[in-house]
């Protein structure tokens, strides 16, 4: 038994290895310079420890704009894109011609540049002298005036950005959710069928506690990426999002290390820091909400 154990140590050596380089002694290290005070990157030097990093970081309102602008853009995303996912998959779940093709189709943005997708939204929404962009055209056949949704008000710009996210992560989650509905038993909508179960109650009964597991892990893996959404947020608004009032958490980490403000990874350090235990944070409550409500087979 000793000598098996040896050998699983051996075998798992090098993924330890990368995952303690690569990711826990960074982790650590950043841990470190937020509490470094007046770090200068250039010298190496510092002149003081304590938590000034983060009551500078929590008190600046470019910060707060960007937890403002991420907390919005995961609480609207997260739910709106896995609901339309699982609509989709159900839908695509009950075509038998044709369905490979449409799978395809849904994948496609997915496997797309995620900068090129985010210009063309840009050009979409974008009101420039020579036009108003199809989503106004669109408006106006309505009777509803232009609105400028990259440059205009907050609300139109946070559509775009929330419209644009659904869009991108929404294919990745039709995928996993049509195979999750592959797996499910044909016995149980059978047994169903024969007892005259209506088809909603066979769907909130049956079909959601056997998919469970992939909803949980998709919604944990939703707050996640859209906690560190920055490139979609550039490919719409430029670089610079404090003006545009767009930026991001990981945006405003970003800045401090190389925008027009950077040179300040102390500062860096400590929201990065405040974003991992926001991660953390929600990851556990769902984790917790996921005894209750997850059906693991």
């Amino acid at each position: 038994m000793e000598k098996n154990n040896l050998k699983a140590w051996l075998y798992l050596l090098p993924a330890i290895a990368f995952l303690g380089v690569f990711m826990v002694y960074p982790l650590i290290d950043v841990f470190i310079y937020s509490f470094e005070e007046g770090y200068n990157s250039a010298s190496q030097t510092f002149f003081g420890v304590g938590t000034y990093n983060y009551s500078y970081v929590l008190h600046d309102p470019y910060f707060l704009q960007a937890v403002k602008n991420t907390f919005i853009l995961v609480f609207i995303t997260v739910p709106i894109s896995t609901g339309l996912a699982l609509l989709i998959s159900v839908g695509l779940s009950s075509i038998k011609a044709l369905k490979n093709l449409y799978q395809t189709i849904y994948f496609l943005p997915y496997v797309t540049n995620t900068l090129a997708v985010g210009l063309v939204f840009m050009i979409l929404f974008k009101k420039t002298p020579y036009t108003d962009g199809l989503a106004n055209l669109i408006i106006s056949w309505f009777g509803g005036g232009s609105i400028d949704f990259i440059g205009g008000p907050y609300w139109a710009k946070m559509f775009v950005l929330c419209f644009y996210t659904v869009w991108v992560v929404l294919p990745f989650k039709i995928l996993i959710l049509t195979s999750a509905l592959a797996s499910v038993r044909q016995d149980y909508y059978n047994a169903a069928k024969v007892d005259g179960t209506s088809k909603l109650r066979i769907f909130t009964r049956i079909t959601l506690p056997m998919i469970s597991p992939t909803l949980f892990y998709l919604i944990i893996t939703g707050f996640i990426g859209a906690f560190k959404a920055y490139s979609d947020v550039v490919a719409l608004f430029g670089t610079d999002l404090n003006a545009a009032e767009m930026n991001t958490i990981v945006g405003y980490v970003y800045d401090m290390l190389y925008g027009n403000s950077g040179g300040y990874p102390s500062y860096a350090s400590a929201a990065a820091i405040i974003l991992f235990a926001i991660v953390l944070t929600i990851t556990c409550i769902n984790l917790l909400v996921s005894k209750k409500h997850v059906h693991y087979n």
